[in-house]
């Protein structure tokens, strides 16, 4: 099967959980222009956005760098992952936290304006959020230096622990309910997103004791902000989620900031 069918299947795995337990929808907390926002950004980033980046990075390294064409394909598969730990994963956690200081807040903002947690809101972001992110372009150019063999494995892995990290099921509360597993749990929620740790970077309030919006940044590999020193671990989970004292903004300024610039990227 096509990794991307995959992962396809993966995502509406956790959206059919989600409408299971009445967690999906949201109605409660959720917004008309939260439907337009997610539908768009969702489509746009699955559709156009990385099928581009990928596109460019191919087309570059064949006209720039055609000498290197599968010049890695040799690597041993330990060394292939490391290089997308590090080119993709960890470089994704300094863009994620470079987009919260005030000059790029605006095209991260709408992945923090929904006021709810679910796998609706993984893809949730302004439009030029992934297509300027650097991760996914040196993704893309270590998909043509030759890491196509484990790059399959590796995506279909990460956008699990994403999509199970931004998840309204909070899976890893079993990890702590036993004190057999704690060992495992302590392990796991340093190493990797689970939904206690990237809920709390999701929170609405700092005083809360548990919302860490200026940390916990890590996508696939939590271990960048235990190394980085942006680790808030507590094993609870906030009670409101969005962005404190939020201006509001229409769902066009929230998916086309610069484009459309009527609100202020004031952060929390």
């Amino acid at each position: 099967m096509d990794y991307k069918i995959t992962v396809f299947l993966i995502f509406i795995g956790f959206a059919v959980v989600e409408m299971i337990a009445g967690k999906f929808a949201n109605k409660k907390n959720s917004k008309k222009k939260d439907i337009y926002i997610e539908a768009i950004s969702t489509s746009v980033i699955l559709a156009f956005t990385v099928p581009a980046v990928f596109a460019a990075t191919a087309w570059l390294g064949h006209y720039f760098f055609p000498q290197y064409k599968n010049a890695l394909a040799d690597l041993s598969w330990p060394v292939m992952l490391l290089l997308l730990m590090i080119g993709d994963d960890m470089v994704q956690y300094w863009w994620h936290r470079l987009c919260h200081t005030p000059w790029l807040y605006g095209l991260h903002r709408a992945h923090h304006s929904a006021n709810y947690m679910s796998i609706r809101v993984v893809y949730r972001n302004n439009l030029f959020y992934y297509m300027v992110m650097p991760s996914l372009w040196v993704s893309g150019f270590l998909l043509y230096l030759g890491l196509f063999k484990i790059y399959p494995y590796y995506l279909i892995t990460k956008l699990t622990i994403i999509y199970g990290a931004h998840s309204s099921m909070p899976w890893d509360k079993m990890l702590h309910s036993k004190s057999w597993l704690s060992p495992l749990g302590w392990i796991i929620e340093r190493t990797i997103s689970t939904p206690s740790t990237h809920h709390a970077h999701h929170g609405m309030y700092k005083e809360d004791g548990i919302t860490n919006y200026k940390g916990n940044f890590g996508n696939m590999f939590f271990l960048w902000d235990v190394i980085f020193g942006t680790a808030h671990i507590t094993r609870k989970y906030p009670e409101q989620y969005g962005i404190e004292n939020l201006q509001e903004s229409s769902w066009q300024q929230e998916l086309l900031w610069p484009l459309v610039s009527k609100t202020s990227n004031k952060m929390k």
